[in-house]
């Protein structure tokens, strides 16, 4: 989910940021280590693969002129706010994130406008449901420092997963494995949980603030996640992954370039979908898996579904439709889902 993105997304989501920072990759995490609350996999041999001088440029800068803090010093920063506000037990988190979700619910039309457009598509009409998905989406904020900072056994003591037979089969497959964790619930929290059961390949998209580097310096990476860019060369390691017989993860839900999706419906709209998780799985044969990481009270339950049919866009968000509905007050509504990238076609004309 670069964490950069994932901040920003959240606060166009809420309203406080006019620019839509467009795509977030598949959430990493920050350094592992093994923890025996995670059932372990077979030991496998398969692992995923100028300047210048003058005195024009010396010239030191008028006393009335006001100097931002350079980027190492805001990065060191936000470090330092992200590893105190993980020190807070997780109910407390969650609590100070869902005060800030009902504040932006409150303070922002543009924010109140998303969620009431987004949630009817769905179905889900009234103040009720709104207030709800405030809360939940401040809540996946407000824990997010809890789940960068801490100790990899501090989040898997805290994750519920009763369906590790479908990681077992898919492993016993041999074949790959095609994670695909839609914007539901604790997303970050799924890849971090496999990775200390074995490597899994991610994507990340580098911030587009150096201030933020320090941060994601800090939850990004680490034992067992491969972290790859949200480009061609990350295209190729995914591939290469998966041909080893290893795992990669992707946020299907999230919408693609221009060339890189087509229109399906999703809740009775047409919404540009990707096409990658199909082309991966036509490629290489990976078995899929559908990951969500649902909030529970004291931490989360990680779902696990094997994913049969191909993986095309039409059968995606029939499948992420039946999973928002388990809990739909979990889904990132404020996300601008219907959005027409730049260069993409025009979305067909559905009849009312």
């Amino acid at each position: 989910m670069a964490y950069s993105t994932l901040i920003a997304q959240e606060a166009y989501a809420f309203g406080f940021a006019r620019t839509d920072p467009g795509l977030v990759p598949y959430p990493v995490s920050p350094v592992m280590s093994a923890d025996p609350a995670v059932p372990p996999r077979a030991p496998s041999s398969s692992t995923p693969p100028g300047s210048g001088s003058g005195a024009a440029l010396s010239r030191a800068a008028p006393a009335h002129e006001k100097r931002a803090p350079s980027p190492d010093t805001t990065g060191r920063w936000l470090v330092g706010l992200a590893s105190a506000l993980a020190h807070l037990p997780l109910a407390a988190a969650r609590g100070l994130g869902a005060v800030a979700g009902l504040a932006a619910l409150a303070l922002s039309g543009r924010y109140r406008g998303k969620l009431r457009a987004n949630l009817g598509r769905a179905g889900f009409r009234g103040m009720s449901p709104m207030v709800r998905a405030a809360i939940e989406a401040g809540r996946m904020a407000g824990e997010l420092p809890y789940i960068w900072m801490r100790p990899s056994s501090a989040i898997a003591r805290r994750v519920r997963c009763d369906d590790v037979g479908v990681l077992e089969a898919a492993e016993r497959a041999g074949r790959g494995i095609l994670f695909l964790t839609p914007h539901l619930g604790a997303f970050e929290v799924t890849a971090r949980w496999y990775a200390l059961r074995a490597p899994i390949t991610v994507m990340f998209r580098p911030p587009r603030k150096a201030a933020l580097g320090a941060l994601l310096a800090r939850a990004r990476g680490g034992e067992g996640l491969h972290p790859v860019p949200a480009a061609l060369s990350g295209v190729r390691a995914m591939l290469r992954a998966l041909r080893a017989g290893a795992a990669v993860g992707l946020l299907p839900d999230q919408v693609p370039g221009a060339g890189e999706g087509r229109w399906a419906m999703f809740f009775g709209e047409p919404a540009f979908t990707m096409t990658l998780p199909m082309k991966l799985a036509q490629a290489t044969g990976a078995s899929v898996v559908i990951a969500v990481g649902e909030r529970i009270q004291g931490g989360w339950r990680i779902r696990l579904q094997a994913f049969e049919p191909m993986p095309t866009p039409e059968a995606l968000n029939a499948q992420m439709e039946e999973l928002v509905r388990l809990a739909p007050h979990q889904y990132l509504w404020g996300y601008n889902r219907y959005k027409r990238p730049d260069g993409a076609p025009d979305a067909p004309v559905t009849r009312p």
